[in-house]
């Protein structure tokens, strides 16, 4: 089954040319099935590359989805014209009344800042709490991890002697959480980023799950037992050339960036990087969608909201 999307989004034009299904409005209004509801909060500068990574991976469900996008109002994107904005993103007063069945919160290049420190920070905590009583399960990527770890459980991010920045291993830790289903003991997957969170921090919280780690990246993936949080600190929805793009962009910046591991063919940046993470991408974003999503989200969201709103008081 496809995504619903709006047709003129520019992600429709190149996923159809790589032969994924997706579905404008008009046709999707014809089949007579619920669309499981998906919100994007698109952190991200390059919103358009984002939209097109994401869209390409939540396409592999056979179910139909409808997706929205949502901006930080209180931050002015300097990457993305905001015709784009105004016509393909919402705000959060626009969507605070609305229930989803899932949320994807994307990683964003603000990783040195304190937490407080974002212009955006108290529009994004109010995301996060909004969320316990108006989408079933929400997915952190990146930036966005550690962020929502901070905000519900003041978990700290902790700077590191370098960027990390290439493809690695991870081994699963908990092969017997839905969301690993289909995956082989290691897997591999890109990181790219100047922070992390350690283990040790995270100890005390009962009910997160550790889903993977690694010798290189330590903490990988993480879940709430019932999956309504789920923390990745990699970027599985990363392009073949996303980490040559921005290798090249600090090299530009005079930045000296070393060169991504286990990335460029013997470390070759004038090469084409190797692909290897489509496999577990696809199986992750598939089992989020079947497992944490589709086979949890209540039928009658305002009972869920009755009882997520009884359980915070």
């Amino acid at each position: 089954m496809p995504i619903k999307i709006e047709k003129s989004l520019p992600a429709v034009d190149i996923l159809r040319e790589e032969n994924i299904f997706v579905m404008d409005s008009v046709r999707a209004s014809h089949q007579d099935i619920r669309p499981i509801k998906i919100l994007i909060l698109n952190l991200m500068p390059q919103k358009i590359v984002t939209e097109t990574q994401l869209l390409r991976l939540l396409a592999n469900t056979p179910l139909q989805l409808e997706v929205e996008f949502l901006y930080m109002a209180s931050h002015e994107s300097k990457n993305t014209h905001s015709d784009h904005l105004e016509q393909f993103y919402k705000t959060f007063e626009q969507v605070k009344d609305e229930f989803f069945d899932g949320l994807i919160v994307t990683g964003a290049p603000v990783e040195n800042l304190a937490f407080e420190e974002v212009d955006y920070w108290q529009e994004l905590v109010q995301v996060f709490e909004w969320s316990k009583a108006h989408v079933y399960s929400t997915l952190h990527i990146c930036w966005g991890a550690q962020a929502g770890l901070y905000a519900r459980y003041g978990v700290p991010k902790h700077s590191m002697a370098r960027k990390l920045s290439g493809v690695y291993c991870q081994e699963v830790t908990s092969p017997t959480c839905s969301l690993m289903r289909g995956f082989d003991d290691e897997f591999r997957s890109p990181h790219s980023r100047y922070t992390e969170v350690k283990e040790e921090d995270i100890a005390h919280l009962d009910d997160l799950l550790i889903l993977s780690q690694g010798k290189d990246v330590g903490l990988s993936i993480l879940a709430s037992k019932d999956l309504r949080e789920v923390y990745s600190f990699g970027h599985l929805e990363y392009d073949r050339d996303t980490l040559a793009k921005e290798y090249q962009r600090d090299c530009l910046a005079g930045k000296n960036p070393h060169i991504p591991e286990n990335y460029f063919k013997e470390d070759d940046p004038t090469s084409r990087p190797s692909l290897s993470w489509n496999l577990p991408a696809a199986q992750f974003f598939t089992n989020w969608i079947n497992y944490a999503v589709y086979q949890e989200t209540p039928y009658d969201w305002k009972t869920f909201e009755q009882s997520a709103l009884s359980a915070s008081l």
